[in-house]
């Protein structure tokens, strides 16, 4: 394993240790998805969910590596099965000691993911515990899987990890919107 790798496992373990588990929202429904503020991986910085209004967007949100297979199924699940959304990931890491070295963790990501999809994943720190206030944090491990309208409006949410019913769920949603 790399020492970059091992460096980021250590500083996910931390954040989340050190966080408060705050509960998901009964109804998330036509509600505006918080306004962020993150950088992609291409170092752009990206206002959410300002920059993919109009666009019918899937965020999938991770608070830890663990999160990230979830995220993962997800992609590959939407893109499979012709989700009408763009998907963007959107690591959401809360505490200073990631603030501090936010640097060195987009570096660790960027190793790992190939550059053309660097645009499509948008890191958010400091504005990470407006995220967690919104959408809640009490399943880490599995990603936070929001659509949100053309409006920002979420209009889907899942927090119980990947599954087929889920996808189908969400395709119907996403077609729903065109």
């Amino acid at each position: 394993m790399k020492a970059n790798t091992i460096a980021l496992v250590i500083i996910s373990l931390f954040c989340v240790a050190c966080s408060t588990k705050v509960s998901t929202p009964s109804n998330l429904r036509n509600s505006i998805f918080p306004t962020v503020q993150g950088t992609n991986l291409d170092k752009q910085p990206i206002t959410l969910p300002d920059h993919y209004r109009g666009k019918t967007t899937l965020v999938l949100v991770g608070y830890t590596q663990k999160a990230q297979f979830d995220i993962d199924r997800w992609i590959l699940g939407a893109l499979q099965a012709d989700v009408k959304a763009e998907i963007v990931e959107v690591p959401t890491i809360a505490g200073m000691m990631p603030q501090m070295v936010q640097s060195f963790i987009d570096n660790g990501m960027r190793s790992g993911i190939p550059k053309s999809d660097w645009a499509s994943v948008v890191t958010v720190y400091e504005d990470a515990p407006k995220v967690i206030a919104a959408l809640g944090n009490e399943r880490p491990q599995s990603a936070y899987a929001v659509l949100i309208n053309r409006e920002g409006r979420i209009v889907w949410t899942s927090n119980i990890g990947y599954s087929a019913a889920q996808i189908l769920d969400l395709k119907k949603v996403a077609a729903s919107l065109e």
